[in-house]
């Protein structure tokens, strides 16, 4: 059994739970109560508490980090025609930065390094967060 499996029989359960409940609100129509929610604010105002408590609940959240090193538009015909040893011309010069992106969104650009005969990612320059919100709009 997994990590994963182990908690899907208790989230079943909670779903079940929470299905039965609200058939049983309405067919019979029972009273039910407002939900009473926490407030997000410390209190005393935002000076209270740790500086770092919100961030402490995100440090554990997985990402995804991937480099694109260039892309290219291909035809479905010229797609299946590559095979072993086909070569795919990119965008991109040899030479030029590559992009680093976390979940889809372009965060730095990089240069490829070997340590250790693995390749990693060294930052030339990260994208500031007021160029990544123009990039939304």
């Amino acid at each position: 059994m997994t990590e994963l499996d182990n908690g899907a029989g208790a989230e079943e359960d909670d779903w079940a739970a929470a299905l039965a409940e609200q058939r049983s609100v309405e067919a019979g129509g029972e009273n039910v109560a407002k939900a009473a929610f926490e407030s997000f604010a410390p209190p005393g105002g935002e000076s209270a508490g740790r500086p770092t408590a919100d961030l402490d609940q995100i440090l554990d959240i997985p990402i995804t980090l991937s480099v694109e090193i260039g892309k290219s538009k291909l035809s479905i015909r010229n797609l299946l025609q590559l095979n072993q040893g086909s070569v795919v011309e990119l965008d991109r010069m040899a030479g030029e930065p590559l992009d680093v992106m976390i979940n889809g969104t372009l965060v730095a650009h990089g240069e490829v390094v070997v340590i250790n005969e693995k390749f990693g990612i060294r930052l030339t320059d990260v994208v500031s967060a007021q160029e990544r919100v123009k990039k939304l709009r």
